[in-house]
């Protein structure tokens, strides 16, 4: 039997959601609440961006906890700590938030170890899943940015993986060659982390992309966070170093530390007696349960969840040691 597609790859329906999208220079600023009233919806296909713990759209995955969503695929790609946010949402009396996954990394938080609570959602047998690698599943973003319904590609052939994925095996036209046809990925909706944006939604960030900038061109309604809000001027001033065009994005929260508590590349480092926390809490459910009414569904927003991990003087901490790793000491 054939692994299920959990996101059609097709295109022109894609870009009948795309011509909806406005063209002109119009203001998206508002609240993460506002964003992800208005664009996360129950039963969406959701991605994340950033990569492990590094530039991670936490306030967003915060919210969508807050707000009950239901039902949602999930493409889980270099997903750390943001896939364990959101099985939170899966446990006992708290619904299903995550119903399906593309799996490429999931579960584990790299050397940290793997998370107890989005194990025991894994293996609950309630949750859909099929695999792929982590570039596979990066080419499905490429894909949907190029407008197309596959990409070819050799990788995956010759291993397990393949039989645990939706890729089909295809014969090139030109050459005879086997290859494996890698099916677009066109996400409902995309939550993104980065340095710096306008208000009409032009972003740019320093550090790993991975596959942010195709995710940002891929999703049918895009969020971004961002540490700094600055001037439209300041980014016509050098438009190079613009990844992400306003013409992708539907809205903009200015988010101070909102990677937190990954890290954000020259910004802050990671608090990894915060994400050693979040893994021994896990492994009681009832005291996971306190934990998440402490932290996320009793506080107001994601600076009040700043406020419990410690406040500004613990987030001055972890930017002075990003400073100093980047001066080599």
């Amino acid at each position: 039997m054939t692994p299920p597609l959990f996101s059609l790859p097709d295109s022109d329906a894609a870009r009948a959601a795309f011509v909806q999208k406005p063209r002109g220079l119009v203001d998206k600023v508002m609240t993460v609440a506002e964003a992800v009233r208005g664009f996360v919806r129950d039963g969406d296909y959701l991605a994340s961006g950033g990569f492990g713990t590094n530039r991670i759209p936490t306030a967003v995955l915060h919210e969508i906890l807050r707000q009950g969503r239901q039902n949602l695929a999930f493409a889980g790609h270099t997903a750390t700590h943001d896939f364990q946010v959101l099985c939170a949402g899966n446990l006992t009396g708290r619904g299903q938030l995550v119903a399906k996954v593309d799996i490429a990394y999931v579960v584990g938080l790299e050397a940290r170890g793997l998370s107890p609570h989005a194990r025991r959602v894994m293996e609950s047998g309630t949750v859909e899943s099929v695999e792929w690698s982590n570039y596979t599943l990066a080419l499905r973003f490429t894909a949907a940015a190029m407008g197309v319904p596959f990409v070819p590609a050799r990788s995956l052939l010759g291993t397990d993986t393949l039989a645990h994925s939706p890729a089909k095996i295809i014969t090139c036209p030109f050459s005879g060659e086997q290859l494996a046809a890698i099916p677009a990925l066109y996400p409902d909706v995309a939550a993104i982390h980065v340095h710096e944006a306008d208000r009409f939604g032009n972003c740019r960030f320093v550090g790993t992309s991975v596959a942010d900038v195709e995710l940002a061109r891929a999703a049918k309604r895009v969020i971004v966070t961002c540490e700094r809000l600055v001037p439209h001027d300041v980014m016509r001033h050098e438009p190079h170093r613009t990844q992400i065009p306003f013409l992708c994005v539907d809205a903009v929260c200015e988010v101070p530390f909102g990677s937190y508590p990954g890290n954000m590349p020259g910004e802050y480092f990671s608090d990894e007696e915060h994400l050693k926390l979040w893994l021994e809490v896990e492994r009681d459910p009832a005291a996971f349960d306190q934990f998440l009414d402490d932290h996320i569904y009793a506080v107001r927003d994601f600076t009040e969840y700043l406020e419990i991990c410690g406040g500004l003087r613990r987030l001055q901490q972890l930017r002075q040691r990003e400073m100093l790793l980047h001066l080599g000491r």
